[in-house]
């Protein structure tokens, strides 16, 4: 391993500056934060001795990018300071004065001024290509692509964001500079729900990582995006273990604390999904303890447990402290939601309407589908069948060409009660059992125990009091997700008899699979 290697040479013989820079390097690799600033603080100061200003300027500026990553503001605004004082003593033009300009454009795009970032980042391409720096050039295109998209400007961001993919794939940029490119273009990629592209730059990701397996700094992150996907394309056992592995495997470093609070929370979000309610709460109150705000999935939890005061109060609040436009656009979904469930229809038309003008400034496929789904809710809700199915059929065939299929079935569902109204109840029998058929094979008991009880739903052969009560017990242990060896274990009974009990609830309940079994027990109030 090159950290060791430098290690074990550093003890026998201080370093040069060089080899200093090379040791900060691997350092970060392996998200040893404090070796990497302290390294390149000695890189910095040797280089003042030895008077390469604009050398130790350049340390400079990464020992501020990385203190404000981890939260030190007041160091990182030091150490920028530091450098431009330096920079002032070098005469003539260097890249350094290229390289100056991150922090200036981070700071202006952290305030939302996108447009001065944009032409913050323009400048340092133009210093970059003057002296030939492949690193800074794509660096400040990587965050001119962000500005643009979030200015609207989508086919001009979206251009540059494939051309970076290019480079990076190529291996023409440093590994530093490569792993800070592929994080951050994901980033705002997902905030932008570019997410055709977030699958493409989560792929070479992974690529990337199995080629440096002793590397930690970006791993965390990867293994979030991968879970992320692998969630929407409706693999959610293993979702759910690539977000375990990255909360568990993944710690060291600031990038990788900032995925455990993503990864706790898309555990959260799988649990809701499947129905085990308490394993969802522990993990969205995993995902707060890191600092991530886990909503809007803490609220659909709490409208999931039969609780719509606390979900509106909680969506409420996140919708009324969140002003970013596309932040917002996650959160007015489930607003809608919430809002018609409770009885609001006039908060629900409101977040309608600012959700369909975010959908049209970006002008995204994705964020269209969310904004159909939403309106088309919203018209069945109001008793306007036909007006719902146009919008419904348009998300309905987005989230199909994403093989996005949760949500297919839950556009499914919509499609069904606006069919059912208009009296063709052929059309809804047949989008209900396709419904069906998606959540079953999901496990997605919650929605399966919503089909049942909605009109024209399957209707469940058995009722509560045809189980005993040990088997009423079972049931709620496979609603929960556990296997057989699980529910002995917890009920101190045989494998063989926790098999007996549950073949007796499928014939009782009339029900062929655990998920099926699972939606009776939330159905009926038993779990």
């Amino acid at each position: 391993m090159a950290f060791d290697a430098f290690s074990t040479a550093d003890l026998a013989s201080p370093l040069g500056t060089d080899d200093l820079e090379l040791f900060a390097r691997s350092a970060y690799m392996l998200g040893l934060d404090d070796d990497y600033a302290q390294t390149l603080t000695r890189a910095h100061q040797a280089h003042l001795a030895s008077g390469d200003t604009p050398r130790a300027v350049r340390c400079a500026i990464w020992i501020g990018h990385s203190m404000l990553f981890r939260g030190q503001a007041t160091h990182a605004g030091g150490w920028f300071a530091r450098a431009q004082r330096l920079l002032k003593q070098v005469k003539g033009e260097c890249v350094e004065r290229g390289y100056m300009l991150i922090p200036v454009w981070l700071e202006q795009m952290a305030k939302g001024d996108y447009e001065a970032g944009l032409e913050a980042a323009v400048l340092a391409e133009e210093v970059g290509e003057r002296f030939a720096d492949a690193d800074l050039v794509w660096l400040a295109r990587d965050d001119q692509a962000k500005a643009l998209l979030r200015l609207g400007r989508v086919e001009d961001g979206l251009r540059l964001v494939e051309e970076i993919l290019v480079a990076t794939e190529a291996r023409e940029l440093s590994p530093f500079i490569t792993g800070i490119l592929y994080c951050n273009t994901i980033d705002f990629c997902r905030a932008c729900y570019e997410l055709r592209h977030v699958r493409e730059w989560t792929a070479a990701l992974t690529r990337w990582c199995a080629e440096q397996p002793e590397m930690v700094t970006h791993n965390g992150l990867c293994l979030v995006h991968r879970a992320e996907l692998m969630q929407m394309m409706g693999a959610w056992e293993e979702a759910l273990a690539e977000a375990r592995r990255a909360a568990e495997r993944f710690t060291h470093g600031v990038l990788n604390q900032i995925a455990l609070g993503v990864a706790h929370y898309r555990q959260g979000e799988i649990h809701r999904l499947r129905g085990d309610f308490t394993a969802a709460e522990d993990a969205y109150a995993a995902a707060s303890r890191f600092g991530f705000e886990p909503q809007p999935g803490m609220a659909v939890l709490r409208l999931a447990q039969g609780n719509a005061p606390a979900a509106a109060a909680a969506i409420r609040r996140a919708v009324a402290e969140t002003t970013e436009p596309l932040a917002r656009a996650g959160l007015l979904v489930a607003y809608v939601e919430i809002m018609l469930e409770v009885g609001d229809p006039d908060a629900a038309r409101s977040a309608d309407r600012e959700l369909e003008q975010i959908a049209k400034h970006q002008s995204n496929e994705v964020l269209g589908a969310m904004s159909a789904q939403a309106h088309g809710a919203l018209m069945v809700a109001q008793d306007d069948a036909a007006a719902a199915l146009i919008p419904l059929r348009r998300a309905m065939a987005v989230w199909q060409s994403l093989s996005a299929s949760h949500e297919v079935a839950r556009v499914r569902m919509l499609v069904a009660s606006a069919c059912r109204a208009l009296g063709d109840d052929d059309a809804a029998s047949r989008e209900m059992e396709a419904a069906h058929r998606v959540f079953d094979e999901l496990g997605a008991a919650p929605d399966l125990a919503r089909l049942t009880k909605a009109p024209g739903g399957r209707a469940t052969a058995g009722e509560a009091h045809g189980l005993t009560e040990r088997e009423v017990e079972v049931l709620r242990l496979v609603a929960a997700g556990k296997s057989n060896r699980e529910i002995g274990a917890a009920l101190f009974i045989s494998e063989h008899t926790v098999a007996r009990h549950v073949q007796n609830i499928f014939a009782k309940l009339g029900v062929t699979s655990r998920t099926a079994a699972g939606a009776f027990a939330f159905e009926h109030d038993l779990f």
